[in-house]
């Protein structure tokens, strides 16, 4: 299954340019909208951004 590839990818720190796969895999229904949301969750930087209230 491609999910399960794609996690044990970043989950190994094989990150380059995943997001951009991500995004393509995502627009050809190849994965899920919450496989989509699980995955760039685990990639380095967007777990930790979004908006900050002041």
């Amino acid at each position: 299954m491609l999910y399960r590839t794609l996690k044990r990818m970043i989950e190994r720190g094989q990150t380059e340019g995943m997001e951009a796969k991500l995004d393509i895999f995502m627009a050809s229904n190849k994965i899920t909208a919450e496989e989509y949301t699980e995955l760039m969750g685990m990639l380095p930087n967007k777990a930790t951004t979004g908006t900050t209230e002041a």
